[in-house]
């Protein structure tokens, strides 16, 4: 016992994270534990039990004393890294918006087109009302919100790459976003050829209410039509937010600044690809992988890209099948009938065949 009252307040410190006080605390409940038998038999029972209890409370304290050593621990490497994160390095620098507003809200973008769709297709994204006047009254409160966040997503987006206040933006805003309500009507007539296009070229789908509750085209058309009208409307970033939003979850890659007709189709959808430039006419059907693309870039002299049209023109009626690729800015005739698996970069006159081995009727040519 004499080396244990010498060793344990020694060795204690070193092999537990302890302070003086439990050290004590643990080294009396030894001594009392082991120390020379005195007492009665039932106090020497009491003092046999007493370490068990001691030693509970050491195994407590040193989990507690751990616990708080390894959370300091932790808080000190997030806020190393959160200082070093916080740094706006020259290359992010160079990369920021000008100015210091809010940026467009990516989420807030996304209530957009879900409010869109309720408006659009009431039955089928809120509640189904066949009075006109409760109709009226459902499409109105989701109207107004609809106003709201869109008139201040495109407020942030006009201030996106502009050094300028939200106040001198607002009223443009306003009147985009006016706009943009006043081409709502066009927008659902538009979907509906869409809904119809699909319903018509796909024996699978057994009523329109599947091809609107299901099809990934109808989703990815619904952000597209949107997105192309604030395109035309030159909106920053908020067109390929949405596009990009229903790339995202669809597979289908549409550039809002491609034009596209009426009764519009895709089947299956995912990895087709529509770039910026592409025109579109009526009564088209694609098939997944179409990728409708560009062939090559050009420069200036100074080595800087040129945004000039580089996308393939695919006239009325044309059915390309899956995983075609029509690149360049050449011209798809009218009526054509595109093969899959075909790579085409040259111009193809109206009521055309292009298929990978020999057409069986009408004019043919080899891809």
């Amino acid at each position: 016992m004499h080396f244990a009252r010498l060793f344990v307040p020694l060795a204690l410190p070193k092999v537990l994270p302890l302070e003086k006080t439990q050290i004590n605390l643990v080294f009396c409940s030894l001594i009392r534990t082991f120390g020379p038998a005195e007492g009665t038999p039932a106090r020497k029972r009491k003092r046999k039990t007493r370490f068990p209890f001691a030693f509970r409370s050491l195994i407590r304290t040193f989990a507690l004393k751990m616990l708080f050593m390894d959370q300091k621990r932790i808080n000190e490497r997030l806020l190393r890294n959160v200082v070093l994160l916080s740094r706006l390095d020259e290359k992010e620098e160079s990369m920021m918006p000008a100015g210091s507003a809010s940026l467009p809200d990516v989420n807030e973008v996304r209530r957009i087109v879900s409010l869109a769709q309720r408006i659009i297709f009431t039955d089928y994204f809120y509640k189904r009302q066949p009075d006109e006047q409760i109709r009226q009254h459902y499409i109105g409160v989701n109207m107004e919100e609809f106003y709201e966040l869109l008139r201040r997503q495109i407020a942030r987006s006009l201030q996106f790459c502009v050094e300028c206040n939200e106040e001198d933006v607002l009223p443009k805003a306003e009147e985009l976003s006016l706009q943009l309500i006043d081409q709502l009507p066009e927008v659902k007539r538009l979907l509906y050829t869409d809904v119809e296009a699909v319903f018509q070229n796909d024996p699978a789908a057994t009523n329109y209410g599947e091809v609107i509750y299901c099809y990934p085209v109808v989703y990815a058309m619904t952000h597209y039509r949107l997105a192309h009208v604030l395109w035309q409307m030159r909106v920053p970033v908020i067109p390929r937010i949405m596009t990009e939003q229903a790339h995202a979850s669809t597979g289908i890659d549409i550039h809002p600044g491609a034009t596209i007709g009426e009764y519009f189709a895709i089947d299956h959808g995912t990895g087709v690809v529509i770039g910026e430039t592409t025109i579109i006419g009526s009564h088209v059907m694609l098939y997944q992988g179409v990728t409708l693309g560009a062939k090559s870039f050009k420069y200036d002299t100074e080595g800087n890209m040129l945004n000039v049209p580089r996308h393939p023109i695919i006239e009325d009626n044309v059915t390309i099948y899956s995983n075609a690729s029509v690149l360049g800015r050449i011209t798809i005739g009218h009526d054509s009938v595109i093969g899959g698996n075909i790579w085409l970069t040259r111009d193809v006159p109206p009521y055309s065949r292009i298929l990978q081995s020999k057409a069986v009727d009408g004019p043919s040519q080899e891809a």
